[in-house]
């Protein structure tokens, strides 16, 4: 595996090539996802050997997407689309000392169905039926509705992503998505972890709030879908 200046450049190949690679498939030039985990992939550098790896890991009618410094220049048998940037932000400042915890629950296989319910209400960014085994996750249920949550996501030495930050309409203003991320980050720093996440660079109602949680941006990331062009 090539070395990288940090493992943030490539979170994606990195947490795939270590901590997470029971979660994925691939070898030394190309690694992804299960599907039914998450839909990201990554090639160890951007060459033409390492996009025929990747295509090799795609079904037909197949889609990825993955990160990269700019747009991607894939092989030919590979139809690449621009979706948005992505600017990854960093946790600098401690996380609160105290954190209002009351009423969050740790969430896990049995509440997978209700995940993906709140999911599909809310759109907080891809998440399948397997997401949750990729972290630790918690929410809020309102007589027995999750009607909030947020969780782990990308994992490697050092560094753990949060991310399935999403809020039911009906509880929203109400500083709860801050409350959860905030209790992530203190948990993942306390196992001696950085916590950061990603999000698009045009939500910018987003940015304020992560940037008033101690979060500061890092760099941005081309976000683009891969998929076979002989789909």
């Amino acid at each position: 595996m090539p070395a990288f200046p940090s493992p943030l450049d490539q979170p994606i190949w990195t947490a795939l090539a270590t901590q997470q690679a029971h979660l994925g498939a691939g070898d030394a030039l190309a690694r992804r996802y299960l599907a039914d985990v998450a839909p990201f992939a990554a090639v160890a550098c951007e060459t033409e050997a390492a996009w025929q790896a990747l295509h090799r890991l795609l079904m037909p009618g197949e889609q990825v997407v993955v990160l990269s410094a700019d747009a991607p220049a894939v092989t030919d048998a590979l139809q690449a689309t621009h979706i948005g940037t992505i600017h990854q932000m960093v946790a600098t400042r401690e996380a609160p000392a105290r954190i209002e915890e009351s009423g969050f629950v740790t969430l896990g296989a049995a509440d997978s169905p209700d995940m993906l319910a709140l999911v599909a209400r809310t759109q907080p960014g891809p998440f399948g039926k397997r997401t949750h085994e990729m972290g630790s996750y918690i929410g809020l249920r309102d007589a027995g509705r999750l009607v909030a949550m947020a969780g782990e996501r990308m994992k490697m030495s050092g560094y753990v992503e949060i991310s399935g930050v999403c809020v039911d309409d009906a509880w929203r203003n109400r500083g709860i998505a801050g409350r959860l991320v905030s209790v992530l980050r203190r948990q993942i720093e306390a196992r001696g972890d950085t916590a950061f996440l990603h999000v698009f660079g045009h939500n910018h109602a987003a940015i304020a709030v992560y940037e008033r949680l101690g979060f500061a941006l890092r760099r941005t990331f081309a976000l683009t879908r891969i998929a076979r062009r002989d789909a």
